[in-house]
């Protein structure tokens, strides 16, 4: 069985516990403005067996091991790709791999036999509102939802991440609605900010695609802090 894989990334170190080889799969539906990796929209020619993938990953298996490590399945939205993900996942399962799903929960088919194959998942939540997450990635937030109803029956531990755009995601009233939103979600273990970049810009020009936050300035470090001390306060009021 083939899959459409645009690149693999080794000794990651943010995409999960421990040492990591990162996977990116080809193929999102959502259209994220910030979005740093608009080369995996679409399906590229890259192709590659769950056997091959394997073989790739086996040859990091001692640094797993040494320290608490695995894979990461990453995009792209893998979800996409339903059947090469369970199929390489159950060669890791039998290989004693440790399996992090870095999802945005809109994908096809059962997320049930998936999530019972995966041990950590990294959620990225885009939005809160169904008009926010229209606007934001072009797509209906009822997907994502769909996937939280199969996540919370499957708990499993999740890592939140949530992009802090300028402007979009800074608002007393938006930092309030996420530590709702987040409350819906069982299993939390972790919560994090990521500070919007402009690291892939380039990507835009290169490929000729309109930039729509092009005029949006970066977010500093210490900016993306104070928000998440003032969602702190709200998520842990109750």
């Amino acid at each position: 069985m083939k899959g459409y894989i645009d690149s693999i990334e080794t000794f990651g170190l943010v995409d999960g516990p421990g040492i990591r080889t990162v996977v990116f799969f080809s193929g999102c539906q959502l259209r994220c403005k910030y979005c740093h990796n608009p080369e995996m929209w679409k399906r590229g020619n890259n192709t590659m067996t769950s056997e091959e993938l394997l073989q790739k990953i086996l040859r990091n298996k001692p640094y797993f091991k040494r320290n608490q490590g695995g894979v990461t399945f990453s995009g792209g939205e893998p979800m996409l790709q339903k059947e090469f993900l369970i199929d390489i996942s159950k060669k890791l399962k039998a290989e004693g791999i440790h399996i992090a799903l870095d999802t945005c929960g809109v994908g096809v088919g059962d997320y049930k036999e998936i999530l019972d194959l995966v041990d950590l998942v990294l959620f990225d939540v885009k939005y809160t509102t169904e008009e926010g997450y229209i606007n934001l990635t072009g797509h209906t937030i009822k997907e994502s939802e769909k996937f939280i109803e199969v996540l919370n029956q499957s708990r499993k531990p999740v890592w939140i991440r949530q992009v802090m755009v300028p402007g979009m995601m800074d608002s007393d009233e938006y930092l309030q609605s996420l530590a709702c939103y987040i409350k819906k979600i069982k299993n939390v273990e972790k919560i994090e900010f990521l500070p919007f970049h402009h690291l892939g810009f380039s990507k835009y020009e290169e490929l000729g695609i309109p930039n729509p936050l092009k005029d949006t300035p970066e977010m500093k470090p210490e900016e993306s802090e104070k928000c998440y001390q003032k969602f702190l306060s709200y998520y842990e009021k109750g």
